[in-house]
């Protein structure tokens, strides 16, 4: 092969993994939403499909067997759970909306104890699960939690 032929082979090569580096990005930003360099907002990874119908079900917190079933949903976003530990509890508030093509569950605890306490929570399809922070209020502490459905 002479020097041009080398080239235009090279140039050939380069192209074309260009265009699959593109395509996997392009892929990327379709399937996780987009991030904004000027508002470095953070990608999406929630089906638009994903309704609220989709919450209910038990839910149970991994790390130390806490539960929330969820009985009903309302098409307003209000939510009828029970939280268990290990008995059960009722919350105070239970709410889930769509902000950003993420469907969120919003819970707060005031009976037993929890004095407030709240678990924001979104629902990721990709694992079936509602990943997101617990506040205890009792110790002012959030901690990063999921929980898997049962």
């Amino acid at each position: 092969m002479n020097a041009a032929g080398y080239r235009t082979c090279r140039s050939v090569v380069e192209w074309l993994v260009g265009l699959a580096l593109a395509w996997a990005a392009a892929g990327i930003a379709t399937a996780q939403g987009t991030t904004s360099a000027t508002t470095g907002a953070a990608p999406t990874t929630v089906a638009v499909t994903a309704n609220f119908d989709t919450l209910r079900g038990t839910w149970i917190r991994p790390d130390g067997g806490y539960r929330i079933v969820v009985r009903n949903t309302a098409e307003n976003g209000q939510i009828e759970a029970t939280y268990f530990n290990p008995t059960e509890l009722p919350f105070a508030q239970a709410q889930a909306s769509r902000q950003n093509a993420q469907l969120r569950v919003f819970l707060e605890l005031r009976a037993g104890g929890y004095n407030g306490s709240t678990y924001d929570l979104v629902y990721d399809p990709a694992s079936d699960r509602l990943k997101g922070v617990y506040y205890q209020a009792v110790v002012k502490q959030s901690f990063d939690v999921y929980f898997v459905r049962k």
